[in-house]
């Protein structure tokens, strides 16, 4: 989901192309080496965080890192950067929580992987991540397809994480109803307005501009290439029909999980989050009334709170 207007980055959208406002030379650093420079500890401003890039077994992954604490990961959704996390929304976590941001496979600095690439594929990466900053036990919150890979990611390296925030996603038991097709469709424009208008509900036009807005703050522009989209659409698609292994065993996991979104996402139906949040044994649901897809940065207010005390139980 790409957003970009006057040649900023407005929405989830990214790609492995570009040149993110980055990092520095990487040079021949081997496995766990992690290249760059680092934020003041402590620091609570994704927006002005420098990108870093650790080297691991599973390629090269670009990462942001504010506030301290016990971690917790954010994995982004189809076609986004890490520069599509509202910066307030990551800031007010960080004020509690480190807070680690990546960009997914083909993204950005990170290596791309495949093919064909994967959910399975992409939490392995996200794994190798958090063994080379020695998060050990971490949060994860994925939102969209961020969360497939934070459910996969739990089900593959169970010792990695600790709690699941899963937002406006959908279980990979092919059970699932699927996204529609018109949502869809919308969401893969290169036109601003029509990924806004599936990421917010009608109505919301002032919620959706306070977002598109926000991620003016951030200081670099790079977009997703149509491969990278291609090949993540592929990705989901396995994942929903139920033929990513890891999807089909997340019945399985027993570990404290919210499950949230948005009563009118136009791109995830309210059914699967109630299929999801009946899957994992235990799992809280939370649902957000007149919100959609982006119902984490409409609703930021009353769900920030509820992240923060569902992490600290």
């Amino acid at each position: 989901m790409a957003l970009w207007a006057a040649g900023v980055a407005l929405g989830p959208g990214a790609g492995p192309a570009s040149a993110a406002a980055t990092s520095g030379p990487l040079g021949a650093a081997g496995p766990g080496v992690v290249s760059g420079t680092t934020a003041p500890s402590g620091s609570v401003d994704i927006a002005s965080a420098p990108t870093n890039v650790a080297v691991t077994p599973a390629g090269r992954v670009a990462y942001r890192q504010v506030g301290r604490g016990s971690p917790l990961v954010l994995i982004m959704g189809f076609g986004g950067t890490m520069d599509d996390w509202a910066p307030s929304f990551v800031d007010r976590l960080g004020a509690h929580f480190r807070v680690v941001v990546l960009d997914n496979a083909g993204v950005g600095e990170t290596a791309a992987l495949g093919p064909p690439l994967t959910i399975t594929a992409m939490a392995n990466q996200v794994s190798a991540l958090i063994t080379s900053l020695h998060l050990g036990r971490t949060a994860v919150l994925g939102w969209s397809m961020g969360g497939m890979t934070a459910q996969a990611l739990a089900v593959l390296h169970p010792s990695q994480v600790s709690r699941l925030v899963l937002a406006s996603t959908q279980a990979g038991t092919g059970k699932a109803l699927p996204i529609p097709p018109a949502a869809a469709a919308a969401a893969a424009r290169p036109n601003p307005g029509a990924v806004l208008s599936v990421l917010f509900p009608a109505g919301q036009a002032a919620a959706a501009q306070a977002y598109g807005e926000s991620l003016l703050e951030y200081p670099g522009l790079y977009l997703v290439t149509p491969a990278v989209k291609a090949a993540q659409t592929a990705a989901i698609d396995k994942w929903m029909a139920g033929a990513d292994a890891a999807g089909r065993a997340v019945g399985s996991l027993h570990l404290p999980t919210l499950v949230a979104d948005g009563t009118m996402d136009a791109l995830d139906p309210v059914a699967n989050d109630r299929l999801l949040a009946g899957l994992i044994h235990g799992a809280q649901l939370a649902l957000y009334p007149g919100a959609g897809h982006a119902f984490l940065f409409q609703d930021e207010n009353e769900f920030v709170p509820r992240v923060e005390a569902f992490l600290h139980g």
